[in-house]
């Protein structure tokens, strides 16, 4: 009996053991499960978000800016601090800054009509289209509507005199339904770089180097946004198409932001003044991006982007020259620039609460029509 007691006492001792060596495996696993959240709290801790794109200063519609086309589509709030534009059946509408300038900061919160928006384009950029007919430089936000139940795309661009050939695109999902309330969207341009931003995440940088030449806008430019019809062309190539069944589609545009300095494009000299706002643009906080932003930006278009022209090998054979290729994310590319086709379907439409994080999933689905 002693035998079995000394037995059963070795065996609850071993149950005991395997017990307790199991948490402390579990507690292990779940660490390293959570190490890289808690790699990102420390560089949160350590670099705090970018707190000059939550507190820039905003101007008044009619202090910097005035109607493009459409202006009985555009609805000016009392304050003068939002605006709203209208598309419907008989026209869209858009409106543009009152100057142009040498570089700048252009930014904005914005929501995008929601429901149906198939056929529709809503767009925030920078051009001197209106000036340089042949020539003109461009930096787009563009964001695509959808049927039903389909997420709105968008996509950024960069053109540098007139390169409209060499276009530099690439194409995304958000992280949010962008109908549902206010984000910001924010361009950079400086004399060494561009950098594309939503609220405080940078999702796009370029930047300058001597190989792209003529490519790197450089002419003054206006900021501009438009709503418009695009049903030949925005979704699914023309086969959905706008249905006026749902208008006014309504675009809304607040805090508006300009810094930059005013210049006159044909000047071929920028005066002095205008040269030291542009350096101090080169060193605003807004124009680094801390290790906390290159770590969501890396996460933004690893999980959201789903075509880049650095990937596109059909249509540039040799990268252009500021891609950076990275042949970890090379492999997720198809020779198209698109993502291969076991890449397009991870992301689905949850049911639980959206969640603000870059991490979350997509709001909507990644197939694209």
């Amino acid at each position: 009996m002693h035998g079995v007691s000394r037995q059963n006492s070795l065996i609850r001792t071993q149950k005991t053991f395997d017990h307790s060596y199991q948490r402390q495996m579990d507690k292990f696993h779940f660490l390293c499960t959570m190490l890289p959240c808690l790699i990102l709290l420390f560089l949160h801790l350590l670099c705090p978000a970018n707190a000059a794109l939550n507190n820039i200063a905003t101007v008044p519609f009619g202090k910097g800016f005035s109607p493009l086309w459409g202006e009985p589509n555009i609805k000016r709030s009392a304050d003068d601090k939002t605006v709203q534009l209208h598309l419907n059946q008989n026209t869209g509408s858009g409106f543009k800054s009152s100057d142009l300038y040498s570089h700048g900061f252009f930014s904005a919160k914005m929501k995008l009509p929601s429901d149906y928006t198939a056929g529709i384009v809503v767009a925030f950029y920078t051009t001197n289209g209106d000036v340089f007919k042949r020539t003109h430089d461009e930096l787009d936000f563009e964001f695509l509507g959808n049927i039903r139940g389909k997420a709105w795309r968008f996509q950024t661009n960069m053109y540098g005199n007139g390169s409209t050939s060499r276009g530099r695109e690439e194409r995304y999902y958000l992280w949010f339904d962008p109908s549902r309330e206010f984000h910001r969207y924010s361009i950079l341009w400086t004399t060494k770089k561009i950098i594309f931003y939503i609220d405080d995440v940078p999702i796009r940088e370029i930047i300058r180097n001597q190989e792209m030449g003529a490519d790197y806008p450089s002419k003054p430019m206006a900021l501009y946004a438009t709503i418009w019809d695009a049903s030949d062309w925005a979704t699914s190539g023309g086969r959905y198409r706008t249905n006026y069944k749902y208008a006014p589609f309504i675009a809304e545009f607040t805090d508006l932001a300009l810094h930059g300095c005013a210049a006159d494009p044909l000047e071929e000299i920028f005066s002095s003044s205008c040269i030291e706002q542009d350096d101090q643009l080169d060193s605003a906080s807004y124009a680094s991006i801390s290790p906390q932003q290159r770590m969501a930006m890396k996460n933004f278009r690893h999980k959201h982007m789903y075509y880049s022209y650095c990937y596109d090998t059909l249509r540039y054979s040799v990268p252009p020259p500021e891609c950076l290729i990275d042949p970890s994310e090379k492999l997720r590319f198809k020779e198209t620039g698109r993502l291969k086709f076991e890449g397009r379907h991870r992301h689905r439409r949850s049911k639980r609460s959206r969640s603000q994080d870059i991490g979350a999933r997509n709001y909507g689905n990644e197939d694209e029509d």
